[in-house]
């Protein structure tokens, strides 16, 4: 039996618990933002580290080479560099003889060297100072003084004050037995000679005796060479030639008695020493033998053996053909 709603009133309400009181909407639950499956996740992190290794790595490696570019600088700036264009060096006898084997006998620094440059050979001994040429001259090496007063005379025959041309200067200890004069004649004839530097007019040389001069030709006693050229920081021992800066020490052994290892006269000798230190004036450097029974590079270091070559002092043969071979390292 049903039971009637007296009049007047309202059906109950009944509480739905998934909808809104006010509203009667559905109560949805707001929506979850979508996420990163957790694989995904961890593989976007791996790569984040391997890119920051990769990172860090770059920096490093960028940081090494800035260092190393730094430190060749610095060796390119502290060498001292000559007028002409190479660096101030002190260069050997051309025909001293050098052990079998041995490194370069250029003249060693006064302080231990890098690893990188060769050491340093024995000299001469006095008996090989003996040879031919001494005779041929009339000179001795007993007659030859160790050491000089440290002043030197001027040449002034063959000045040129006002020609073209690089300006040199010729000059002789006092006491030495050398006249100034007559050596300056060697010298222009050296420098100016068709299979010397100026062949083809590439380049000139004139000799002055006042005012500046970029080249400074100086024949010493080995004392007085050993103390110019310690100046530069190289050691000559008495016995080798050497060029620091504008200056060419010419030890009066090597001009008097020449080199028992050059076959040739004392003249010869001196325009190969002429040559070969006016060569690294010019900005040259050392050269080898290019073969067998052909002519010896006057930039070759001769001390060292000719390889098989024949001893030269010219850089040109008589048809102006360059008497060179392979650059040494």
């Amino acid at each position: 039996m049903t039971r009637r709603r007296p009049a007047g009133t309202l059906p109950p309400v009944y509480r739905d618990p998934d909808r809104d009181e006010d509203t009667f909407r559905l109560r949805v639950p707001p929506p979850r933002a979508p996420g990163r499956a957790p694989g995904r996740a961890r593989s976007t992190a791996r790569s984040r580290v391997r890119r920051r290794r990769r990172n860090r790595r770059r920096a490093v490696s960028l940081a090494v080479l800035a260092l190393v570019v730094v430190a060749g600088a610095a060796l390119l700036v502290g060498r001292p560099w000559q007028d002409g264009g190479g660096p101030a060096e002190a260069a050997s006898d051309p025909s001293r003889t050098a052990p079998a084997g041995g490194p370069d006998n250029a003249p060693e620094p006064l302080e231990d060297p890098p690893p990188s440059t060769p050491p340093p050979s024995p000299s001469a001994s006095a008996s090989d100072s003996d040879s031919d040429s001494d005779k041929k001259d009339g000179v001795r090496a007993e007659d030859i003084p160790d050491s000089g007063p440290g002043t030197f005379t001027v040449a002034r025959a063959g000045v040129d004050a006002k020609g073209r041309g690089s300006a040199y200067r010729v000059e002789v200890e006092d006491g030495t037995g050398v006249d100034p004069d007559r050596a300056a004649e060697e010298i222009a004839a050296v420098l100016a000679h068709q299979r010397g530097w100026s062949h083809g007019g590439e380049h000139t040389f004139r000799q002055v005796a006042d005012g500046p001069a970029g080249l400074v030709i100086k024949i010493a006693t080995p004392a007085t060479t050993d103390r110019i050229c310690g100046e530069y920081g190289l050691k000559t021992r008495g016995e080798v030639n050497c060029r620091g800066g504008e200056k060419v020490m010419v030890n009066l052994k090597r001009w008097q008695l020449g080199s028992p290892q050059f076959d040739g006269p004392v003249s010869e000798y001196r325009a190969l020493i002429v040559n070969h230190e006016v060569g690294h004036w010019l900005g040259r450097g050392h050269e080898t033998c290019p073969g067998k029974g052909r002519p010896a590079p006057a930039m070759m270091q001769q001390i060292d053996g000719l390889k098989g070559c024949v001893a030269n002092a010219w850089p040109y043969d008589a048809k102006g053909r360059y008497l060179g071979g392979p650059k040494v390292p």
